[in-house]
């Protein structure tokens, strides 16, 4: 190798080692970075010539393993996501919704229009239908931004109220209006159609020794006391075994004198129906009473306290709600983002897509943690979290930066030292060069 030659490789070294250090300088200033993917330097040898007048050097070049998983550390914030395993959360540019990106940064957050945003980018998902399936496949065009502002819980009417009480066996039997102590009233809340609430009172009535019957109001607005409806509903006839559990329950009133109901017709359970003046449509409520011969529901002992003779409700459990808005956000390990609404109800609203790549280090790299798709990298593959080659997300949590700041301090001592010796040649060559000048005079 000639003296010039030898300067060349010196000058490829200094240049190598540059591109190294500046490496060590992008890890070491993003070791707190989320997400992101330390870049190692590469070298390689260059040769020119054959023979005695062969000359070398040094390239560089980085790569950067963007599979490398990240260590995952909690957050206070629900909406951050990290991935546990293969795959990308999808994005889409702010301004352009077509626009598809590609990160594992999660700190998403949800911003004034109700998006889960990360800086310029939305997070993109599949629509649920109600039972919290994707609606309309899983396919790149169902794609949507995550809007958690547009969705709402529709009201729900009652359907269903099922009461567990002890009516007191040594109550008095009715005889006429100036009896004491035979009837007791428990109360209820029930919806229309439309979400409105209302309080229905429901009255026992001891009619017989082991027998009760049960009626109820009309229904009175949950807020000022107004009647809301009308209840169309018949009164039923409740028997007791002589064990206190509930015997058998007949439609109608009791008739004394025969000691049966004024049908005669044996029923499951009672029925309220409500004719609503609301706007609603009609209720058909079942209310559940318990099951004979058991303790399920409604139950008759005596209190032993002549005193204390009053109804003992241990719970009446009631359907339906009022319309609701969403109070807060929980999403699984499956990418389901699940809300919970102001009214109670709480169900799956839209389902977090993840992208796998097949050379996903062949992603192009952008600002931000985002990465573009290229020739290198192949198209993105659609998951469902959890299911296929895509890893499962986790909540409340955030990937880590990949970089270890102890191994880019030895690149960086090495690089150094390269850098040093390099710059070394140059020297000792330009003393060379001089020398020689110095002959020719």
């Amino acid at each position: 190798m000639s003296l010039m030659g030898a300067t060349n490789a010196a000058v490829s070294g200094l240049a190598a080692q540059s591109q190294a250090l500046s490496t060590v300088s992008n890890n070491l200033a993003n070791s707190e970075t989320t997400a992101y993917k330390a870049s190692t330097t590469s070298f390689s040898s260059l040769v020119a010539g054959s023979g005695a007048t062969k000359s070398g050097g040094v390239s560089a070049s980085n790569t950067t393993n963007n599979t490398a998983q990240g260590l995952i550390t909690d957050s206070d914030i629900a909406t951050n996501l990290a991935i546990e395993g293969d795959g990308y959360f999808i994005v889409s540019e702010e301004g352009d919704s077509s626009s598809r990106y590609y990160t594992r940064n999660g700190e998403f957050s949800v911003d004034e229009d109700g998006y889960l945003t990360n800086g310029e980018y939305s997070l993109l998902g599949w629509a649920t239908d109600a039972d919290g399936e994707v609606s309309g496949g899983a396919s790149s065009v169902n794609l949507t931004k995550i809007d958690i502002s547009s969705i709402q819980s529709s009201a729900q009417a009652t359907t269903e109220v099922a009461m567990q009480a002890t009516l007191p066996a040594d109550a008095e039997t009715y005889v006429d209006s100036s009896t004491e102590n035979c009837s007791f009233e428990t109360s209820f809340e029930v919806y229309d159609s439309l979400g409105t609430a209302s309080t229905v009172t429901a009255t026992y009535t001891k009619v017989d020794e082991n027998t009760w019957t049960v009626s109820f109001s009309d229904p009175v607005s949950a807020d000022d006391s107004s009647t809301t409806g009308s209840v169309t509903s018949s009164t039923y006839t409740i028997f007791f075994d002589s064990d206190g559990n509930l015997d058998h329950i007949e439609e109608g009133d009791y008739d004394q004198a025969t000691g049966t109901s004024a049908t005669g017709t044996t029923v499951d359970d009672a029925t309220l129906s409500i004719t609503w003046s609301t706007g609603a449509s009609t209720s058909d409520i079942t209310v559940d009473l318990g099951t004979a011969g058991s303790d399920d529901g409604l139950t008759q002992y005596s209190t032993n306290d002549s005193d204390d003779v009053e109804i003992d409700v241990s719970s009446v459990d009631v359907d339906g709600r009022p319309y609701g808005t969403v109070d807060s956000v929980e999403i699984d390990s499956d990418g389901s983002v699940v809300a919970s609404f102001t009214n109670g109800e709480t169900r799956t609203i839209y389902k977090i897509a993840i992208a796998t790549f097949t050379n996903a280090d062949g992603l192009t790299e952008d600002s931000d943690g985002i990465y573009a798709v290229s020739n290198e990298s192949g198209n993105a593959t659609l998951h469902i979290a959890g299911q296929g080659s895509a890893g499962t997300i986790e909540s409340s949590s955030l990937e880590a930066s990949t970089v270890d700041t102890s191994t880019e301090f030895s690149n960086m001592l090495a690089a150094q030292q390269a850098y040093s010796s390099a710059s070394q040649i140059i020297s000792t060559a330009s003393d060379m060069f001089d020398d020689l000048m110095s002959a020719v005079r």
